[in-house]
C-alpha cells in the first residue's frame, strides 16, 4: 500500500505524466517548419512537464528509499472530521469547475482573460481572498506576463478566442 509521500509522488507524476504525453502532443500545434534557430511551440510546456514528472518520481524513489518512513518535519495528524471532508470536496468541485471553466472560455475569449479568471479562482480557492488588492494585481498581473514573455520572446502562440471580445498582446 502507497504511503502519504509515495501517493504524493505518484499524484504528481501522473499529472505531469497526462501532461506531458496526452495533452501537449493534442492541444500544442507543432508547425511542419520550425527554423533551425527556432525552438518549437512545444518546447517549454515538455520542459516543465518533463521536469514535473521527474520530481514526482523522484519524491516517490527518495520516499521508498527512506524505508516507506514520512520525513521528520511531517506531524501526524488526525483523522479529518465530516465537515472538514465536505469542505475539501466542495473546494475540489470549485476547482475543477475552474479548470473546465478555463477550458470552455479559453478557445472563446482567448488566453489572457481566461487565465485571469483562472488565476483569480485559483488565489480565492487558496484562501487569499481577504488581500483582495494583491489577489487581483496578481491574476491581472501574472497572466499577461506569461503572455508577453512567451508571446513575444519565445514566439509561442495562445489561442486568440473566437469571440474577438478582447485584444491580444503578442
Amino acid at each position: 500500500m502507497l504511503n502519504k509521500g509515495m501517493l504524493r509522488g505518484f499524484l504528481i507524476a501522473l499529472f505531469f505524466g497526462v501532461v506531458l504525453f496526452a495533452l501537449i502532443p493534442i492541444h500544442v500545434p507543432r508547425p511542419s517548419f520550425i527554423p533551425g534557430f527556432a525552438p518549437p511551440p512545444d518546447m517549454w510546456p515538455r520542459t516543465v512537464s518533463i521536469l514535473g514528472l521527474s520530481l514526482g518520481i523522484l519524491a516517490m524513489v527518495l520516499v521508498a528509499l527512506s524505508g516507506g518512513r514520512a520525513a521528520p518535519e511531517e506531524a501526524e495528524y488526525s483523522p479529518a472530521s465530516p465537515a472538514e471532508w465536505r469542505n475539501r470536496l466542495i473546494r475540489l468541485a470549485l476547482a475543477l469547475a475552474a479548470f473546465a471553466g478555463f477550458v470552455f472560455l479559453a478557445p472563446r475569449l482567448g488566453f489572457l482573460p481566461s487565465s485571469m479568471l483562472l488565476a483569480l479562482a485559483a488565489f480565492i480557492l487558496a484562501g487569499a481572498s481577504s488581500r483582495w488588492v494583491a489577489v487581483l494585481a496578481l491574476a491581472v498581473l501574472l497572466p499577461l506576463g506569461l503572455q508577453l514573455f512567451f508571446g513575444n520572446v519565445t514566439h509561442t502562440p495562445f489561442p486568440q478566442g473566437s469571440w474577438g471580445i478582447f485584444p491580444t498582446f503578442n
